[in-house]
C-alpha cells in the first residue's frame, strides 16, 4: 500500500463526511445569504474532492500492478461516492425536484458508460502490460539463449584446441618411441661389437702370449 494514496485517502473521506453534512444542511435552509455562503463552501468542497480523486488515480497508476489494481477499484468506490454528493447538492440547491431526478438519471447512466468505458479501458491497459511483460521475458530468454549457444560454440572450440593438442602430443610421443627403438638397436649393436672386439683382443693375447712362450722356450732349448 502507498502511503501517498493512504494521505489522500484520509483527507477524501473526511473531506466527503462534512461535504454530506454540509448537502443535508443546506437543503433544510431557505434562500438566503447562509444558504448562498454553505452553497459556495459546498462547491469548494466538491472541486478539492476531484482534485484528490485525481491525486489518487495518478498514484495509483504509478505502482505495481497487483497494488494498482486493488486501489483502482476502491478509487471507483470513492469516485461514485462524489458522483453521489454532488447529486445530492443539486437536490439540496434545485428547487425543481423533478427536473433533478431527471438529471440524475441521465448522469447515472453516463457514470454507469463511463464506468465501464474505464474498466474496458482499464483491462486493455492491463492486458497491454502484461503483453509488454511477455515480450520483456521473451527477449530475455532469447538473449540467455544467444549466451548459452555463444557460451556452447565457445566450449566446443577450446575441446577442437585440446583435442589437437593431444593429437599434436600423441605424434610427439610415437617419434619418441621410434627414435628409442632405433636408439635400443644400435646400443645392441654397439654392445655386441664391442663384444666381439673382446674376443678378437683376446684371441689376439692369447696368440702372443703363447708365440713369447714358444719363442723363449725355443731359445732355452737350443742353448
Amino acid at each position: 500500500m502507498s502511503d501517498v494514496f493512504e494521505g489522500y485517502e484520509r483527507q477524501y473521506c473526511e473531506l466527503s463526511a462534512n461535504l454530506s453534512r454540509k448537502c443535508n444542511s443546506a437543503s433544510l435552509l431557505s434562500d438566503g445569504e447562509e444558504k448562498k455562503e454553505k452553497i459556495s463552501e459546498i462547491k469548494s468542497g466538491l472541486d478539492d474532492c476531484d482534485v484528490l480523486i485525481r491525486k489518487m488515480d495518478l498514484e495509483a497508476r504509478s505502482l505495481q500492478p497487483s497494488v494498482k489494481a486493488m486501489l483502482l477499484a476502491k478509487l471507483r468506490e470513492y469516485k461514485s461516492d462524489l458522483n453521489k454528493l454532488k447529486r445530492e447538492f443539486k437536490r439540496a440547491t434545485s428547487g425543481n425536484a423533478g427536473q433533478v431526478a431527471h438529471e440524475e438519471l441521465l448522469e447515472a447512466g453516463m457514470a454507469d458508460v463511463r464506468s465501464a468505458s474505464a474498466d474496458q479501458r482499464e483491462r486493455l491497459s492491463m492486458s497491454v502490460e502484461r503483453l509488454n511483460q511477455s515480450g520483456d521475458r521473451i527477449k530475455e530468454s532469447r538473449r540467455t539463449m544467444l549466451e548459452t549457444e555463444e557460451l556452447g560454440v565457445s566450449i566446443l572450440e577450446d575441446l577442437h584446441q585440446q583435442r589437437q593438442t593431444l593429437l599434436h602430443a600423441h605424434n610427439k610421443l610415437h617419434g619418441v618411441d621410434d627414435a628409442i627403438d632405433k636408439s635400443k638397436k644400435i646400443l645392441t649393436s654397439m654392445s655386441r661389437r664391442i663384444s666381439r672386439n673382446k674376443w678378437i683382443v683376446g684371441s689376439v693375447i692369447a696368440a702372443l702370449a703363447i708365440a713369447i712362450i714358444f719363442i723363449i722356450f725355443f731359445k732355452f732349448s737350443h742353448r
